[in-house]
């Protein structure tokens, strides 16, 4: 029934459907609590903690998934590739672990620290922490490790976090939604928020001349079980399955078909907790997943599944520019 309601709901925002008149008091409550919050770090009634190295705040205003996490690596790989030693940090979210921060590497288990985290350590190579609150997780890191710039997978809300640089990462496909703050739209904030970050890239195309752009691509599949690797390309017309359990796992389904893949489509709710019977299916088809999704469903996939990673590409120019703003922000 949870998951019904969610799915209606986040329907109700994308999809022009009619939304209860009842919910829009809560909106504009929503709204005004949101506003007085931000007042408050302002003035400084609620305290910001400024950190010994600088911090790069990399979020969105809407709630679901809009591709950070993949632009954190990039941006960690471009870091190191310049000289310096980042860290990440994140919220942990989908995590039951007993306390917090926690440490994250490959040995984490995504139901502890959350799926996202899990990935990150896979594929980065530099320290993690993750944590709802940002602080104590940044703390973690420079505690822990020799890190000397920190990466904030998500957070753009967390104020508490004092932060040098902010990106804001729009979805291309579905934006702002019906443009109403929760609960009757998808915002998080105000979409005039927008105009305080440093950068805004857009998982799609940009649309306003203060935009960038990135796009998402995956030659490979990897099977869960052997790690053996396949070109996308060898999958081409072949009856398939596909899962996803991500903020808009249409842009996954998008991506095999654009592969010439013919795909029967599973969608779940983002951060799922997948069980064996989400992924198993009476037949013999293979199962390509999302590799976020995929470090959830080692311990009961066969050799029927394969996940494929994607990697991000950016906009020269937004790279460009993120690197002259780190070497303003930083001192150099």
């Amino acid at each position: 029934m949870k998951k019904n309601f969610a799915r209606w709901l986040q329907d109700s925002w994308y999809k022009e459907m009619y939304i209860s008149s009842a919910l829009m008091p809560i909106s504009m409550l929503y709204d005004d609590v949101v506003r007085f919050r931000s007042f408050l770090y302002r003035i400084g009634v609620k305290k910001k903690t400024k950190l010994d190295v600088p911090v790069v705040i990399v979020g969105n205003i809407t709630v679901g998934g809009t591709g950070k996490t993949p632009l954190v690596l990039h941006l960690a790989r471009l870091l190191t590739e310049q000289g310096y030693k980042p860290g990440i940090i994140s919220r942990g979210y989908g995590g039951q672990a007993d306390t917090w921060p926690q440490w994250v590497d490959q040995q984490s288990q995504p139901d502890q620290v959350g799926d996202e985290a899990v990935l990150m350590a896979l594929r980065a190579d530099c320290p993690i922490a993750v944590g709802p609150e940002r602080v104590k997780a940044a703390q973690m890191l420079l505690d822990k490790s020799d890190c000397n710039i920190i990466l904030s997978d998500d957070g753009l809300q967390h104020y508490a976090l004092e932060r040098d640089i902010e990106i804001a990462v729009i979805d291309g496909d579905r934006r702002f939604g019906n443009g109403y703050m929760l609960p009757c739209g998808p915002l998080r904030e105000p979409v005039s928020r927008l105009q305080k970050v440093d950068l805004i890239i857009v998982n799609g195309d940009a649309e306003e001349e203060n935009e960038f752009s990135m796009k998402f691509d995956g030659e490979l599949a990897v099977n869960l079980v052997t790690k053996e690797e396949k070109l996308l390309s060898d999958f081409n017309w072949m009856p398939s399955h596909a899962v996803a359990g991500i903020g808009n796992p249409k842009r996954f389904f998008d991506l095999l078909e654009q592969k010439k893949i013919a795909i029967d489509c599973h969608a779940f709710q983002d951060h799922h907790q997948f069980v064996a019977n989400d992924i198993l299916f009476d037949d013999d088809k293979p199962v390509l997943m999302t590799e976020k999704d995929a470090v959830k469903c080692f311990d009961f996939a066969t050799e029927k599944h394969w996940y494929v990673p994607v990697k991000v590409i950016p906009q020269q120019s937004f790279l460009d520019k993120f690197l002259t703003l780190i070497k303003e922000r930083t001192r150099g």
